[in-house]
């Protein structure tokens, strides 16, 4: 497939003062962490394509792979035309044993100086605070070295990848110009929560988990399970995995016309949200990685506006409180 039959449409990105794709490549599945392994050959390919596809949205951590997921990104960005990287920092794997976090101001200082070498780059565009907890937000330390740090353009932007509604308006009211949420069909609050506030201050949001980890693909029967390491097999009990799966038919429900798929449904409606500056992909393979572009569709309307409004009543009588 050529790089001109599959079109990535690209939105603005007011703390960059630039254009960015509206979907962009997440690369923890690519660490091979979380979901089982990818072979190298395959990570560089799928980034690689993503750059034929005019993707220009790449988002990493030190954490993934213990920062081999940032020299990759490196090595294959090299002569990427335009590429912007969103790096979140703040998970401490230097040491043996579990990850911990550490948002003290050295630590970030260091960390972000270890990311731009990795990267190749002496200025990093984007860096989020890592999953980081509202008072560590709210206390001003580890953001407030980032703001210095984009004063003297070691970065261009920072912000917070949160993991709770909690963290999210900490984070807007902390000045963050760059917000990483998880939003989806089965999960918008969070985004819905700061809103307003997102919007009046022109925050870029990146939306993640846009697939809720592949559920709202809708290939799982209400008795999957996951291999050992895969992350999900301890996201959900097998009670609540079979209440999600079971609830997926409000998903189902989107498709028709050009939405081919529920997995195109839950894209699109991630897109349907103009707030949203782009949406973070998560492929583990290049055929992943284009029938994601495909199923984005043609643009605006991304869905029915009539589907879009008939969806929060079927959420709350599915019992989905999103």
């Amino acid at each position: 497939m050529s790089p001109r039959s599959l079109l990535v449409r690209r939105r603005n990105f007011a703390p960059l003062r630039a254009e960015v794709t509206e979907l962009s490549l997440g690369t923890w599945g690519l660490s091979g962490e979380g979901y089982g392994s990818v072979s190298p050959a395959e990570a560089d390919a799928v980034i690689d394509r993503a750059v034929e596809l005019g993707i220009n949205l790449f988002e990493t951590s030190d954490a993934y792979g213990k920062g081999e997921m940032l020299a990759r990104l490196g090595r294959r960005l090299a002569t990427a035309k335009t590429a912007y990287v969103v790096a979140r920092v703040g998970i401490d794997r230097s040491r043996e044993g579990d990850a911990k976090k550490n948002f003290e101001p050295a630590y970030l200082r260091d960390a972000v100086a270890r990311a731009g070498e990795k990267l190749k780059r002496s200025r990093i565009d984007v860096v989020l605070l890592h999953n980081p907890g509202a008072p560590t937000v709210e206390r001003g330390e580890a953001t407030g070295v980032l703001e210095e740090m984009r004063k003297v353009g070691e970065i261009g932007a920072w912000g917070v990848s949160a993991g709770s509604r909690e963290v999210a308006v900490a984070a807007v009211e902390s000045g963050a110009s760059v917000l990483s949420v998880a939003y989806n069909v089965f999960h918008s609050h969070d985004l819905h929560v700061v809103a307003a506030e997102v919007a009046m201050r022109g925050v870029a949001v990146l939306a993640h988990s846009v697939l809720s980890y592949g559920l709202l693909a809708s290939h799982w029967g209400p008795e999957r399970s996951f291999d050992e390491g895969d992350h999900r097999r301890d996201r959900w009990t097998p009670s609540a995995l079979r209440k999600r799966v079971k609830q997926l038919e409000v998903v189902r429900d989107l498709v028709g016309g050009d939405v081919l798929t529920p997995r195109a449904a839950a894209l699109r409606y991630v897109l349907s949200n103009s707030l949203v500056s782009s949406a973070v992909l998560g492929p583990r393979s290049t055929s992943q990685l284009d029938q994601l572009v495909r199923e984005a569709g043609k643009g605006p309307p991304y869905l029915p506006d009539k589907a879009l409004a008939d969806l929060p009543s079927k959420l709350i009588s599915a019992g989905i409180h999103s």
